[in-house]
């Protein structure tokens, strides 16, 4: 029997460490304007787009999906 995969390892920023707390907490979906909210964060488009491409990131590492454009969640197990 195969030994699980280890979880992906999160760059050490610490907004990569609010992002899943955040996920996890609220057990929904998000659009990067509901998570910027979630953070504290003004919704101007410079935290916006700096959200994004972190959620874009997480993505690419398996630790979150993007389950339609702009809108983001945990993958089920």
């Amino acid at each position: 029997m195969a030994s699980p995969e280890p979880p992906p390892a999160l760059p050490d920023h610490p907004a990569y460490q609010q992002i899943p707390t955040v996920f996890a907490d609220l057990r929904r979906q998000l659009h990067t304007r509901d998570l910027c909210e979630a953070l504290d964060l003004p919704i101007v488009s410079k935290h916006t787009e700096n959200i994004r491409s972190k959620l874009k990131r997480l993505v690419s590492r398996g630790i979150l999906i993007e389950a339609e454009p702009g809108l983001f969640a945990q993958p089920r197990p």
